[in-house]
């Protein structure tokens, strides 16, 4: 299946200050900060939903198509997903700014202060599915972007008839409700989870069960409690993968969604996509960084069946070429 992922490439600044932030803050002064905390430590990760996606995705075999633009210091980051297994020849680079970044600093309460620059991220808007790639691929995922982009790109699937996944998760809070439900329109599938399924419904007006009769397929994640997938008039329930140990929840959702597309890709049924999706999350949930868990197939499938029955469907994933 020749799989488009669009959405954010970013990286990630993460930073650990030793204090605490409010030991620094004079209540009769919030009107004029001016502070600066030095940092025991910082750490530079790789990130933005599309670009984690299409990592967890190829970790199972699959090669997408990320699109998506980027700043002059993108090759480094674009070095790597190649080695990975990530097509990234339909990534847009703009040489006159950096790649979208976010800058987090965490005090020892675990207090944060960030910054999100968005960067190249805002000529996204500027480039069609046409304009990077000159054929027609079986499936495009819509993943958080420049809001804009995200809109054309569901107007262009829906213009050329392909079908597409919306998956508008992080840029839930900031697009309307008129904006959700035109975008929505027309998709295959609509990902997301329990707080942001409460959100577009608020905003649109939509019930779950008018979101299941205008979508073909749903997938509402509930965290630590699993996943529902709606699709004809049926509900799976999927529980979430037993994890060893959290240690960062960040990336987990995306990673989710690569190996739930990898299911789509070889047309597993729903349950076995929804069950490969929380094996592929609890990697994510088991580092820090949304990018910094890796596995080969054996280990995955070895992992896989000692929780769920994949009645060898699996084996695609140690021997591809018998696909």
């Amino acid at each position: 299946m020749d799989i488009v992922i669009t959405g954010s490439i970013a990286y990630d600044y993460l930073m650990r200050f030793p204090g605490r932030f409010t030991d620094h803050l004079i209540a009769e002064q919030l009107h004029q900060i001016s502070l600066s905390f030095l940092v025991d430590e910082m750490t530079k990760h790789w990130g933005g939903v599309a670009a984690n996606i299409a990592y967890n995705t190829a970790l199972l075999g699959i090669r997408p198509k990320l699109m998506g633009t980027v700043g002059r210091d993108f090759p480094e980051y674009r070095r790597r997903l190649e080695a990975i297994g990530v097509d990234t020849s339909t990534v847009q680079q703009i040489d006159d700014v950096f790649t979208a970044s976010f800058f987090c600093n965490t005090d020892s309460d675990n207090n944060q202060i960030a910054s999100f620059y968005g960067g190249a991220m805002a000529y996204a808007r500027d480039y069609s599915l046409a304009d990077i790639y000159d054929g027609t691929p079986d499936l495009v995922v819509i993943s958080p972007n420049d809001p804009q982009a995200m809109l054309n790109l569901a107007q262009e699937c829906r213009d050329r008839h392909i079908p597409f996944v919306y998956d508008p998760s992080q840029q839930v809070p900031r697009l309307s409700g008129d904006d959700l439900a035109a975008s929505m329109e027309g998709a295959y599938a609509l990902i997301v989870n329990g707080y942001e399924a409460e959100v577009i419904s608020n905003k649109t007006g939509k019930t779950l069960d008018d979101l299941r009769k205008s979508i073909e397929l749903l997938v509402i994640t509930k965290g630590k409690h699993g996943l529902h997938i709606y699709h004809d008039d049926k509900v799976i329930a999927v529980p979430a993968f037993p994890v060893d140990e959290i240690k960062d929840p960040t990336g987990a959702g995306d990673a989710f969604r690569g190996g739930f597309l990898r299911g789509l890709a070889d047309g597993w049924p729903l349950e076995l996509c929804g069950q490969v999706g929380t094996l592929s999350a609890s990697y994510a949930l088991e580092h820090i960084g949304t990018q910094n868990h890796s596995y080969t197939p054996a280990e995955f499938v070895t992992r896989f069946r000692t929780e769920f029955d994949d009645q060898g469907r699996l084996d695609t994933l140690l021997d591809p070429a018998s696909v």
